[in-house]
């Protein structure tokens, strides 16, 4: 539905003006859909014709300029699958989920036998000096950041560069008082959006001094320098960087492989073994 709501927008016609009629019933059939919990079949036909237009697709194209979920497109392009009637999410269609953070969220698991609280702070931007505090003697902080989002706005101010807003918040726990002696550990995620969308959409909208190339490896070097050079304290507090794919799940087995041996040595060290 962002989709079609950006149409208008964005002032993009269906190529097919019979499609202005499945919009419609996009809509009203939506609604229904989503109290029951299910995906009726003319709605996903609906949804089918939709997407297979060229000017929806156009629109698709510009997704930048306006709020869209990174999976739309691997759910839409999947929808017959998904549609029918004994289906069985499989583990990338539940890794692509996206629910957004509200309040604190607190997870507990365990892992080589360490065991782990994590605490998701993602939806808090406004009330971040009301917490902050609270994590002071945390082992770790893993500090999450879209590489994709370097050409998109937040939400809720369309104003604010997301990649821009990232920063400002990782300098300000990066260099926190709370957080003198807690290891940072930054992920650089959703690289392999981030490698796709470099093609075409240049590095500069974010970073406008940006002379290199619109390349993987040269664009995500320069994020990761960025990111790395607002740490005040580089004599005393080294910043542990991983280029991560979360849908990736040996991505993401490398990495917190190396998340916990950061962890562990870090542990030692505070009890003078290290």
């Amino acid at each position: 539905m962002a989709i079609v709501k950006a149409m208008g927008n964005l002032q993009i016609d269906f190529t097919d003006p019979s499609r202005a009629d499945d919009a419609r019933q996009l809509f009203a059939l939506s609604c229904t859909a989503e109290e029951q919990g299910l995906l009726p079949e003319d709605l996903s036909g609906v949804i089918r014709r939709l997407w297979a237009d060229h000017g929806v697709q156009a629109c698709f194209g510009r997704s930048r300029e306006y709020q869209l979920n990174d999976s739309a497109a691997y759910y839409l392009n999947d929808l017959e699958r998904i549609a029918q009637s004994d289906y069985i999410p499989t583990q990338q269609d539940v890794l692509r989920t996206r629910v957004k953070t509200t309040g604190i969220v607190e997870t507990h698991f365990t892992f080589k036998d360490l065991h782990f609280k994590m605490f998701d702070v993602g939806g808090q931007r406004s009330e971040r000096k009301k917490w902050i505090h609270c994590f002071e003697g945390v082992t770790a902080i893993i500090f999450c950041v879209a590489l994709s989002a370097y050409d998109l706005v937040l939400a809720e101010d369309e104003e604010m560069n997301r990649m821009h807003e990232s920063m400002k918040l990782f300098d300000s726990i990066c260099n926190n008082k709370w957080f003198t002696d807690t290891s940072i550990i930054l992920f650089l995620n959703k690289k392999d959006l981030f490698e796709e969308k470099i093609t075409h959409s240049p590095l500069t909208i974010c970073f406008p001094e940006y002379t290199g190339a619109n390349k993987y490896d040269e664009a995500a070097s320069y994020i990761q320098s960025k990111f790395e050079d607002l740490n005040k304290r580089k004599d005393t507090k080294e910043i542990y960087t991983h280029f991560t794919c979360a849908t990736d799940t040996k991505n993401v087995q490398f990495v917190f492989d190396a998340v916990t041996d950061v962890i562990i040595k870090n542990n030692l060290k505070d009890c003078g073994l290290f």
